[in-house]
């Protein structure tokens, strides 16, 4: 039983700021991959960011240099520092996770165990 909780979403200017945080409840083991995806109506659903336990980070090609992801000690919270986000990042953002550090290489949906239910970012202009 793994619980993923998001929350920092909200409505910003394009060239804005927003800090995404993940708050995960668990086993550690069972979360050694975490990462966020993203969603937009029309759109299929892409990852974003992908860290390993042990610090291993990977970006999509569409948020690189832009984004930021990173966790706190404990691994019980997970962040997505998001910069200068323009309206092509208007989505809701879910956190996942998994058991397993190939769902990190992948960064596909369907290789990851747990979801969050998201939150909305909306960049407007």
């Amino acid at each position: 039983q793994v619980r993923l909780v998001e929350s920092g979403g909200g409505s910003v200017q394009a060239g804005g700021s927003l800090r995404l945080s993940c708050a995960a409840s668990g086993y550690t083991s069972s979360r050694q991959c975490m990462g966020w995806f993203r969603q937009a109506p029309g759109k299929e659903r892409e990852g974003v960011a992908s860290i390993q336990s042990d610090g291993t980070a990977r970006y999509a090609d569409s948020v690189k240099g832009r984004f930021t992801i990173s966790k706190d000690n404990a691994g019980n919270t997970l962040y997505l520092q998001t910069n200068t986000l323009g309206p092509e990042d208007t989505a809701m953002y879910s956190c996942t996770a998994d058991p397993s550090y190939y769902a990190c290489t992948t960064l596909r949906p369907a290789d990851f165990s747990y979801w969050g239910q998201g939150t909305q970012v909306t960049v407007s202009s």
